[in-house]
C-alpha cells in the first residue's frame, strides 16, 4: 500500500501542470461535451504508457534513438496550430462566442481525435509516464507494478475530477469575457510548449 500511495502521489505531481492536455479537458468540461469519453480517452492513454513506463522504458530508449527528435517536431507542429485555433477563438465577436456555447456539441470522433492527438503527440507525456515514472519505479524492485497502479489511480483522479468538476465553474464562463481569456491562455500554453519542444536539445 505504502509503494502504491507514492505512486499515486508522484502521479499526481507530475500531471497537476497546466498543459496542453489538461487545456483541452478543461475546456471541454466547462462546455459539457462528451466529457466522459474524453477523460476516459487521457487517463487510459495515460495508463498504457505508465504500464509502458515502468516496464520496459529502458529497452525502448536503447531501441529507438530516434523516436525523441521525431516526437519532438511532430508534437511542436500540431500545438502550434492547436494554439492558433485558440487564438483565433480568442479574437472572435462577443456574438460568436455566445452562440458557440450554445452550439450542439461537436461530432464525437473529432473531438477524440483532437484528445488523443494532444496526448500521443505531445513528447512531454511519455517524459512523465514513460521516462520519469519509468525510472522511478526502479527505486521499488518487485513492487514496480504496485507502484504503476498508484501512479494509474491518480491519472484516472485527476481527469475525472478536472473533467467533471469543470461544471463548478460555468457560472465564471457565461460570460464571453471569460471564454475569451480562456482561449486566449490556451493559446498562450500550446505555443510556450511547442517553443519549449523545439528548444529542447
Amino acid at each position: 500500500m505504502a509503494v502504491f500511495l507514492t505512486g499515486l502521489g508522484v502521479g499526481l505531481g507530475l500531471i497537476l501542470a497546466i498543459g496542453a492536455q489538461n487545456a483541452f479537458v478543461l475546456r471541454q468540461g466547462l462546455r459539457g461535451e462528451h466529457v466522459l469519453a474524453v477523460v476516459l480517452a487521457c487517463a487510459i492513454s495515460d495508463a498504457v504508457l505508465i504500464v509502458l513506463g515502468v516496464t520496459s522504458f529502458a529497452r525502448i530508449a536503447s531501441v529507438l534513438p530516434w523516436l525523441d527528435p521525431v516526437m519532438r517536431f511532430a508534437g511542436a507542429a500540431f500545438l502550434g496550430w492547436y494554439g492558433w485555433r485558440a487564438a483565433a477563438s480568442a479574437l472572435r465577436s462577443t456574438e460568436a462566442l455566445v452562440v458557440a456555447g450554445q452550439a450542439p456539441p461537436a461530432p464525437l470522433g473529432r473531438v477524440l481525435a483532437t484528445c488523443l492527438a494532444l496526448t500521443w503527440l505531445n513528447p512531454h507525456v511519455y517524459l512523465d509516464t514513460v521516462v520519469l515514472l519509468g525510472t522511478i519505479s526502479t527505486r521499488f524492485p518487485g513492487d514496480e507494478l504496485s507502484f504503476g497502479a498508484g501512479a494509474v489511480a491518480g491519472s484516472f483522479l485527476f481527469f475525472f475530477s478536472l473533467g467533471y468538476g469543470a461544471r463548478l465553474l460555468r457560472p465564471l464562463f457565461a460570460s464571453p469575457k471569460a471564454w475569451r481569456v480562456l482561449d486566449g491562455l490556451i493559446a498562450l500554453v500550446m505555443w510556450a510548449i511547442a517553443v519549449k519542444l523545439l528548444a529542447f536539445t
